[in-house]
């Protein structure tokens, strides 16, 4: 087996320099031949918008498709961004110099809270038209709302959030009251809250952001220009309304956890990416001093929403000192930075910049940018120019940077749709786990790839890796297409020599028996697996003698039995003396051409058990393909032996019910052999009709003669009806066997009368009992005294059979007066006879002239007529066609006959020139025949009355109308 791989192993190392030499021509190693991603659009697309504003834009913010504007000194603008061709223009109406500061755009979209340099704040809902100022919110300068997500409706903010420059946090709800005749003012309440300091005392709050987690807890985050602080508490249920005081007052003696950083920007901005059909944030990025400190929201956390946290420095061309950053922006894998002339996009997996996009200076300087969370769109805006970006597919690279980052997962999660990148991160996660001696990972990854089969076998056979080696064409084999039959014998015949390899080195190795069995059992499945059937059913004799070659002959008969190959395993049995076994195989799988070739060897050693087995398949085998088996057998065992092959066929015969005459034959033959009781018994129970009998009579016969079953022929002899022969038999052993072999022949007096002589002469010459001799002639009535006297010798007295001669003279003597009297009763029958013949002759009847047919109603005169006694007279042709049409169809063509007969009669001679004593002679022959022909037609015609005899009563069934004019007579009704 050495030498076969290692003329493998060199097959691989030519065919991977021939790979190699084909690389060097250009061939690429991926399936994917110069497979190149097509150009592909910006993730980050921008857009101006065609809008040219009449004064300058001083804020500008959006939600939920809801755009708002503020320009110049006293104008709001307001559009609806599925309705961008119908802007709504509100005047705040200030007479003063008060000026935007800035504006705040709840989650719907609803609530615009415009917060002024004077320390004023105005409120406008969507749905009305005037400016409310916001009377309780006087005096202080808010540089932050955190909005209620929860609570909030389009009439009603719910209980939020705002931040001041002086660092107070306060606690506000705002209500617009619909249909109201009076003017009430919005602001339901505005209570202080908390307060945020620094080191330096209170500081402004930048940021303000509510969150709610699970269990009722709320998460509030608010940052000022180096801290970022969190509040968290539960709000018991059904008190939402009540708002946040009471997680505030938690933190009343002492401060909140918040993270801290040393360098200041003079503000900080916190942005939150909120996946699709999701209500909470996922991650956060907050711009600060030293960067962007970015991580994820875990909600499930109890003291800290943050986690995953990590602070991604400003790239090198920022310097906060002279160009820092404006606003941020977070999505799903970047975050975006404004720049007063530019933006940067920042991969939020590797700190990169990815994207820049450089703004005209004819644009002027860039404001601000916010991110719609709805519809996930990014505006940016000059005091002139509004700019849109479209985010489009963000994670087009991120498996790169995954896999760079060795985190594969993330990355063939984020390319499963994109078969080329998914190979080449699988290819660097199989080399990753290669260097790392993860061989059975790398295995696994490497059979997914479209790298060249044999460089990675022969990388796995240089590192003596056998088992990563298996692993990998386990899993290459799983991948192979149905069409591809020649790699798939390939494979499976390597992996059976690998495994029967490695089986054989634990095998020996005691301290590895939990690996051998491991492996076994991992061979198993494989050669039972149902992808791998076809193939090694296909290849199975070079299976087999991989199994030979490594004396492998238990799993040579796993694998016979899943190739279903069971006279393979009973042969393998057989020969190893495992007749138990062997017999467990035959049964389980009940295929009757393995019986009938096997049974002759196990019947040999383990018959009970085999008759057993033969019992249980019933009806499914056939008993006469079994017979050469219990032949050989019953030549060479004993009686008690035979007995098992006696109970089978005996199970054949009365539980199967066979027919088959060589069963039949070779029981009789064992009964003939082992059990003569039982053979008689068998011949009586079959019966005597030779049409029913199964078994072969000659035979039978030849069978019982040859053992002397003398009482067995005899029982043949009578079914053959050879009843003397029968006889002739039975006399040699029993005279009541020869009787009633006699009395057989009931038909036959004169062959009974024989039969029952040769007993006579048997008993009075052979046995010489007279009295015994005498019954039997009361034992047959056909024999007479003077039948049986010839036997008699002549020295033999009268006295012995005197009462015979007496009782057979008073019977002779009967039978003489009986003859008397049968004549004499003869004698007085025939005179009766002729007495009523002679009163016939004188018997007449009378016919009136005005009587008429009984069928036509016609004068009966008119025509020849038959007077019956009964009264009843027809005309002759009126009876005929009357009775014709229900006499047999024998008497109908002799009615015929007759009738032409007698029309031939009537007829006048031809010839005029006969003698006159030639004449008279023809005529009186003709006349007598024509009156026989007469009478003979009378007796058909007029045997009986057709209205009083037989046949009226034999017409009582019949209809009215015959069926097949049945039609033609309701027609004519209609």
């Amino acid at each position: 087996m050495a030498s076969i791989l290692d003329e493998y192993e060199d097959s691989l190392h030519r065919s991977v320099s021939v790979q190699q030499s084909r690389a060097s021509v250009g061939i690429p190693h991926s399936g994917y031949v110069n497979a190149r991603l097509e150009k592909e659009t910006p993730i980050f697309n921008k857009q101006r918008i065609d809008f040219t504003p009449p004064e300058k834009i001083n804020s500008l913010v959006v939600s939920s498709n809801q755009l708002c504007m503020s320009l110049g000194k006293d104008t709001l603008l307001r559009i609806d961004l599925g309705k961008p061709d119908e802007p709504n223009q509100v005047e705040l109406g200030r007479k003063d110099e008060a000026k935007v500061y800035k504006m705040f755009l709840d989650h719907t979209g609803s609530h615009l809270l415009i917060a002024l340099n004077t320390n004023e704040c105005l409120y406008l809902n969507r749905s009305v038209q005037k400016v409310r100022a916001l009377s309780r919110w006087k005096g202080h300068l808010i540089e932050s709302v955190g909005w209620n997500k929860f609570l909030g409706s389009e009439t009603n903010t719910g209980p939020i959030l705002v931040g001041t420059s002086q660092g107070q946090i306060y606690e506000a709800e705002i209500s617009v009251s619909e249909g109201s005749l009076f003017s009430t003012n919005p602001d339901q309440y505005f209570r202080q809250v908390y307060t945020l300091e620094e080191e330096s005392g209170p500081a402004p709050v930048c940021c303000l952001e509510i969150e709610r987690g699970i269990e009722g807890k709320f998460f509030i985050i608010a940052t000022t220009r180096k801290r970022l602080f969190q509040f968290v508490g539960k709000v018991p249920e059904g008190t939402e309304q009540q708002g946040f005081s009471s997680i505030f007052a938690v933190h009343a003696d002492h401060l909140p956890s918040f993270r801290e950083f040393p360098a200041n920007l003079g503000f900080s901005e916190i942005a939150f990416y909120t996946p699709k059909l999701r209500s909470n944030p996922r991650s956060f990025a907050w711009m600060m001093g030293n960067g962007v400190l970015y991580g994820t929201l875990d909600y499930s956390r109890p003291d800290s929403i943050l986690s995953d946290e990590r602070v991604w420095v400003y790239p090198p061309d920022i310097d906060i000192t002279v160009n820092k950053p404006i606003s941020i922006v977070l999505t799903q894998f970047h975050f975006l930075l404004l720049l007063p002339d530019r933006v940067k996009a920042v991969c939020t997996l590797n700190g990169q910049v990815v994207f820049q996009d450089l703004f005209l200076e004819k644009f002027g300087l860039l404001t601000r940018m916010i991110k719609d969370p709805t519809v996930q769109q990014i505006w940016i805006h000059t005091e002139k120019v509004v700019f849109r970006y479209h985010v489009q597919r963000e994670s087009r690279d991120v498996w790169k940077m995954y896999m760079n980052m060795n985190k594969f997962d993330l990355a063939k999660e984020y390319c499963k749709d994109r078969p080329e990148c998914l190979d080449i991160v699988l290819a660097k996660e199989a080399e990753h786990c290669f260097q790392n001696k993860r061989y059975l990972d790398s295995a696994k990854c490497y059979a997914l790839t479209q790298n060249y089969f044999e460089e990675i076998a022969l990388k796995f056979i240089e590192a003596k890796q056998e088992e990563a080696l298996m692993e990998f064409l386990i899993k290459k084999l799983s991948n192979l297409k149905p069409s591809e039959k020649t790699q798939t014998t390939l494979l499976t015949t390597w992996l059976t020599e690998l495994y029967l390899n490695w089986l054989g080195i634990l095998q020996g190795d005691l301290s590895q028996r939990n690996l051998y069995l491991d492996t076994r059992e991992k061979f198993r499945t494989f050669l039972s697996s149902p992808k791998n059937k076809d193939c090694l059913f296909n290849n199975r004799a070079s299976i087999y003698e991989l199994l030979a070659s490594h004396g492998d002959t238990e799993h040579m008969v796993y694998f016979a039995v899943i190739m279903q190959d069971y006279e393979r395993v009973v042969a393998h049995h057989c020969q190893h003396d495992e007749y138990d076994e062997a017999l467990n195989v035959l049964s389980r799988h009940r295929d009757e051409k393995l019986f009938y070739k096997f049974s002759p060897v196990l019947i040999q050693h383990i018959p009970k058990k085999v008759v057993d087995a033969w019992i249980s398949m019933g009806s499914r085998l056939d008993a006469r393909n079994l017979i050469p088996a219990l032949v050989n057998y019953s030549q060479s065992a004993s009686t008690q032996q035979i007995n098992e092959a006696i109970r089978y066929m005996e199970f054949c015969v009365y539980q199967l019910e066979e027919t088959q005459q060589a069963i039949h034959n070779y029981l009789l033959s064992l009964y003939a052999l082992c059990r003569p009781d039982s053979l008689l018994s068998y011949l009586e129970q079959a019966g005597t009709n030779p049409n029913r009998i199964h078994y072969d009579l000659k035979y039978a016969l030849r069978l019982c003669a040859e053992h002397g079953h003398h009482r067995a022929c005899v029982h043949v002899y009578k079914v053959m009806e050879l009843y003397e022969e029968a006889v002739d038999l039975a006399l040699q052993v029993d005279v009541d066997l020869a009787k009633s072999c006699a009395d057989l022949p009931e038909d036959d007096e004169e062959l009974r009368k024989k039969l029952w002589l040769k007993i006579a002469r048997h008993v009075v010459q052979e046995e010489k009992d007279v009295k015994k001799a005498m019954a039997c002639l009361s034992s047959c009535a056909l024999l007479k005294i003077e039948d049986v006297l010839p036997f008699f010798p002549d020295f033999v007295t009268i006295d012995h059979f005197k009462e015979a001669i007496c009782n057979s003279l008073e019977d002779y003597n009967k039978h003489i007066e009986e003859l008397k009297r049968e004549m004499e009763e003869a004698t007085q029958s025939a005179k009766r006879i002729r007495e009523d013949i002679q009163e016939m002759r004188n018997k007449y009847g009378s016919v009136e002239p005005q009587e008429k047919c009984a069928a036509c109603d016609f004068p009966l005169l008119n025509r020849p007529f038959y007077l019956f006694l009964c009264g009843h007279m027809f005309h002759y042709d009126c009876l005929l066609q009357a009775v014709f049409p229900n006499l047999p169809a024998y008497k109908q063509a002799k009615l015929e006959d007759l009738q032409k007969k007698l029309a031939a009669t009537s007829q006048p001679s031809k010839s005029h020139h006969r003698p006159k004593d030639a004449d008279t002679i023809s005529l009186g022959k003709g006349q007598q025949s024509r009156e026989q022909i007469k009478a003979d037609i009378d007796d058909i015609v007029a045997a009986e009355c057709v209205y009083c005899g037989e046949l009226m009563i034999r017409s009582i069934d019949k209809p009215f109308i015959d069926p097949q004019k049945y039609e033609e007579e309701m027609q004519s009704w209609l």
